[in-house]
This record gives C-alpha cells, sequence and structure tokens, in this order.
C-alpha cells in the first residue's frame, strides 16, 4: 500500500491480538511500521493525540487487566485524564494494544478486525 503518510502498528511482539491485527492487515496488502511498546514507550503527550485521535476517552486506551492498574489504583473515577495518561506514559504495559494510526485517525484492535477500520474509506 502505497501512502505519504506512515500506518503506524504499536503492539507488542508476544500479543495474540497484535499478530492477528497485524496478520489481517498484511492480507490487505498493508505493511505498517511496526512500534513495540515495551521498547519504545509511547509519551504522555503521544498518548493525549492519540487518544483524541480515537474520539474515545483517555480510559479507552488502558488496560485494566494488568497488574500495575490495580496496584496503582487506576480505577478510581476520580482519576483525570492527565493522571491516566501518565501512569500509561511510565508504564508502558498499561497501554492497550494493538493500537493503529493512520491519516490523523487511530483504533485500538480490540477485536483485531477493527484496525481495518481505518482503511473503509481508502
Amino acid at each position: 500500500m502505497s501512502s505519504e503518510r506512515p500506518v503506524l502498528f504499536h503492539n507488542k511482539a508476544s500479543c495474540s491480538k497484535c499478530s492477528g491485527a497485524l496478520a489481517l492487515l498484511r492480507e490487505r496488502g498493508i505493511e505498517p511500521e511496526l512500534v513495540d511498546i515495551t521498547l519504545t514507550p509511547l509519551s504522555a503527550s503521544r498518548l493525549r493525540e492519540i487518544a483524541a485521535m480515537t474520539g474515545g476517552p483517555v480510559r479507552s486506551l488502558l488496560r485494566t487487566g494488568e497488574a500495575a492498574y490495580e496496584r496503582l489504583g487506576l480505577a478510581d473515577p476520580s482519576l483525570d485524564d492527565d493522571a491516566l495518561v501518565e501512569a500509561m506514559a511510565a508504564h508502558p504495559e498499561l497501554v492497550e494494544r494493538p493500537l493503529l494510526v493512520h491519516g490523523g485517525r487511530a483504533v485500538v484492535g480490540r477485536p483485531p478486525e477493527r484496525v481495518l477500520t481505518l482503511f473503509d474509506a481508502c
């Protein structure tokens, strides 16, 4: 797929949902730039940008099943977006994955088929 804007695929190498989403993209001829969030964590400012691109709340980028989620008390509904973003930046395992960014839009690939929604209009 040729595109002026890169297709960024934020993932974790051992994540089965990431592997499934990547396979779907490749079946469509889309070869994204792979960014392992455990090796290259997202900054707080980038997480804010990506959250805005999803059109959803910051909390939708948060993995609630991680030990750090409970340990840091992130289920507390009184925590604001800044607190959540700072926690995700400091603990990359808290960032939901796979996370696809393309053309000024972003989507969490859960289920993996959701990554294809960024290409529906292409």
